[in-house]
């Protein structure tokens, strides 16, 4: 018969289930729990934290990001509020910060909905990249007496 798991028949499993969803780290869990970081582990891959202890703590996760952009939402009409403000008032030093927090405001929320990636992405159209353009007439040239390898990197280009 199997031995049962460690975690499951500890004292304080409620406490460790709560700090491994809270994502506490196996080690620090490991030695205030008197664990092995290989029975927490085992544990959390076993997925013996009850269900119903996961889906509360990502309700509360729904619940704290719906309250941040909450909060963003409020923010963000007060930066309006403060541009139209300083507009009407011909400030428009204050009105540019204004629109600028405005600007910033909104990426955090974009952000927080998903709707933007934070990473920056550059795409490169290699086969107009010049350096393409000067590697491919190198190989073509290396193959020069290799008609028949010659033909099949000229097929196999064209078909990119």
């Amino acid at each position: 018969m199997a031995r049962p798991c460690s975690v499951c028949v500890h004292a304080k499993r409620k406490a460790i289930d709560t700090a491994l969803l809270a994502g506490e780290s196996f080690r620090v869990l490991s030695q205030k729990f008197r664990l092995s970081t290989d029975a927490l582990r085992r544990h959390q891959m076993a997925n013996h934290i009850p269900q119903a202890m996961a889906k509360a703590q990502e309700a509360q996760e729904v619940a704290r990001g719906d309250s941040l952009l909450d909060t963003l939402a409020t923010l963000t009409a007060d930066a309006t509020r403060i541009q139209e403000g300083a507009e009407k008032k011909g400030n428009y030093q204050a009105a540019l910060g204004a629109i600028r927090e405005r600007t910033r405001l909104v990426e955090l929320t974009a952000k927080m909905r998903g709707e933007l990636e934070s990473g920056v992405k550059i795409q490169v159209a290699i086969l107009a990249a010049p350096e393409w353009l000067s590697l491919r007439g190198i190989i073509l040239a290396a193959l020069e007496p290799f008609p028949e390898a010659r033909q099949s990197v000229i097929r196999a280009i064209a078909h990119e």
